[in-house]
């Protein structure tokens, strides 16, 4: 089977750069076109993807379309892809935040043509991603091949879409807000005396076990947060002193910010 993608940015690289990763396809098996050449044909060289010099042609090459262009384009280049998609009738999965199935189905003109829309975050490229995805009901038959291919670079859920917003700042956004975290953690590591790349690895690898451990284990996270907790110890006096400065409100605040924005764009 033949994966292709119109748009070639960063979260259609990462998508193919753990589909790769994983082996769920072989380079030749992904074609690729996008609006910058030079950018596209660049990373085709780099990963050994096909490209071809049209939209068009991704659908005539492949058995499955991703559509990754920016929001605003998804009229115009849906209206120039019709033709060719209603003639092979391929698959096709939208990754465009913000634009609904039903919206993909007017632009199609029909709510017959099999569409998925797909939510991943770009930790899919070393396949630790996770993965929201939505289906209209035509695309039953692809589905869960579709989401096969999402698990071999990380985990899926299936959402209903009023929920994508919440999952853009749950999952799209928040490696942004993680990596901050990691990097105030290690700040005061070297205020503390370590170098920063220690500080780095340590609180990095800190994150990645406790993301591990709350996966794997039947408890909360709260509940973890008890075991780890000692009464009257050095645990619980920096939680306290974080609670003091706001930790759980700034968190809340910025899913909140990230939920509104992008509500504001659709």
């Amino acid at each position: 089977m033949k994966l292709g993608f119109i748009g070639a940015g960063n979260m259609a690289q990462g998508i193919i750069d753990g589909l790769l990763k994983a082996k769920t396809f072989a380079p030749a098996d992904i074609v690729i076109h996008g609006g910058h050449p030079a950018n596209y044909e660049a990373y085709a060289q780099k990963s050994g993807v096909q490209t071809v010099d049209s939209n068009t042609a991704v659908i005539e090459s492949s058995d499955v379309v991703v559509l990754a262009v920016k929001p605003v384009m998804a009229q115009d280049v849906i209206e120039e892809i019709n033709p060719a998609l209603q003639a092979k009738t391929t698959p096709l999965l939208s990754l465009l935040s913000g634009v609904s199935l039903l919206q993909i189905e007017g632009f199609l003109g029909t709510k017959d043509y099999q569409l998925i829309r797909v939510m991943p975050n770009l930790n899919v490229a070393i396949n630790q991603g996770m993965t929201a995805y939505a289906a209209n009901p035509a695309a039953a038959d692809i589905k869960d091949t579709v989401v096969a291919w999402f698990d071999t670079i990380g985990e899926t859920i299936e959402l209903a879409e009023k929920h994508f917003s919440t999952f853009v700042a749950l999952a799209g956004s928040s490696p942004a807000f993680v990596y901050m975290f990691i990097d105030a953690l290690a700040r005061a590591g070297v205020k503390h005396g370590l170098t920063k790349k220690q500080a780095d690895k340590i609180a990095a690898q800190a994150v990645l076990g406790s993301g591990a451990m709350v996966l794997q284990s039947p408890e909360s996270p709260f509940d973890l947060v008890d075991k780890v907790s000692s009464p009257g110890g050095t645990t619980v006096a920096g939680l306290l002193a974080m609670e003091a400065a706001g930790f759980m409100p700034s968190v809340v605040a910025g899913v909140d910010a990230t939920i509104a924005k992008d509500q504001e764009e659709q």
